[in-house]
């Protein structure tokens, strides 16, 4: 059963020299329950999907092609007041800082009641009833006294555990976490992973969790999307990518994490820079970075193929180019 679809997106920003694609045919689903992370270099696009798919590209950005299809519903289509309906009560987003998500001007509790009040029919005392257990749920130790307090009175990660509350509020089937740990210490990280894992075997809901941290994915999800440039380079099960990457360019990120195991002076690096969108290479974006890219790279543009366990959009597991490489 799959709760997301994305078929075939394609967003561009209209410039004064032409429309740049930034999303190029990006396709993957997701189930009820399961994690799927999303990786890549800064520029891949990964916000960028997760703001197409919650209704919040900025202008000019725009959906230009394919659909977003959520329990059987398309919604990419819809108008703003539509989609505001579909955020909080079948979205869930969290936001890297959590300053961003929260009013300063309210308290922890206005802002939760009047975010379950806006999609679910209850009370007053029984939208409070239900703030606080979601604080408790957060784990923030003395929820209902906790609950009066301003945002400037909470840490960095007690205000991540708010956002995700209010992410949790209405009690969606999608939430899409966007770097939710980066701004935290290590240690914060760990109990906020843990709390997202949790609240996906709970609640039945599913989480996108967009990050360029390796470690995260592999603590956390059960499949992981790869995206360069704008596509996807490799997808799926999460054990499969790290361990035997099919994409010389997820190979190339895997080599760059360092093996405590393995003494050695230099860390890999992947040479060169991710293109900019309005010089992506013709073929395969990657091409120019690619120690095993040969004639075809250049000429034609793979789409995601068979490659073991996984699949990658590389030439290298075409049956008919393993001759030609």
């Amino acid at each position: 059963m799959t709760l997301l679809q994305v078929q075939d997106l394609v967003v561009e920003f209209p410039t004064r020299r032409g429309t740049l694609r930034a999303l190029d045919h990006i396709s993957f689903d997701i189930a009820p329950g399961e994690i799927l992370g999303v990786v890549g270099e800064s520029g891949a696009g990964k916000s960028l999907t997760g703001a197409a798919i919650i209704g919040l590209l900025e202008p000019p950005g725009r959906i230009a092609s394919g659909q977003v299809v959520l329990e059987g519903q398309r919604i990419d289509n819809l108008s703003s007041d539509q989609m505001r309906h579909i955020r909080g009560r079948k979205i869930g987003a969290i936001f890297q800082d959590p300053l961003t998500s929260l009013n300063p001007l309210y308290t922890i509790g206005r802002q939760l009641t009047e975010t379950i009040q806006a999609h679910l029919p209850v009370s007053n005392e029984e939208a409070r009833q239900r703030a606080v257990r979601l604080l408790e749920d957060t784990g923030i130790p003395g929820a209902a006294e906790r609950i009066d307090h301003f945002p400037h009175q909470f840490s960095g990660g007690m205000r991540q555990r708010v956002v995700i509350a209010l992410a949790l509020a209405a009690e969606p089937k999608l939430i899409v976490a966007d770097e939710p740990t980066t701004a935290l210490d290590v240690s914060i990280q760990a109990q906020i992973i843990q709390l997202l894992k949790r609240v996906c075997k709970d609640r039945g809901a599913a989480v996108m969790l967009i990050t360029h941290d390796m470690g995260v994915i592999a603590e956390t999800c059960d499949r992981v999307a790869v995206m360069y440039a704008g596509r996807i380079a490799e997808i799926g099960p999460v054990h499969e990518v790290i361990n035997q990457p099919a994409h010389p360019y997820t190979m190339g990120l895997m080599a760059a994490i360092p093996d405590i195991t393995v003494d050695r002076e230099r860390l890999h690096q992947i040479d060169g820079a991710m293109p900019r969108l309005n010089a992506i290479p013709t073929g395969c974006a990657y091409n120019p970075r690619c120690p095993r890219a040969f004639d075809r790279c250049t000429r034609e543009r793979p789409d995601l193929l068979d490659a073991g366990a996984t699949r990658a959009a590389c030439w290298l597991h075409d049956a008919n180019a393993e001759a030609l490489a």
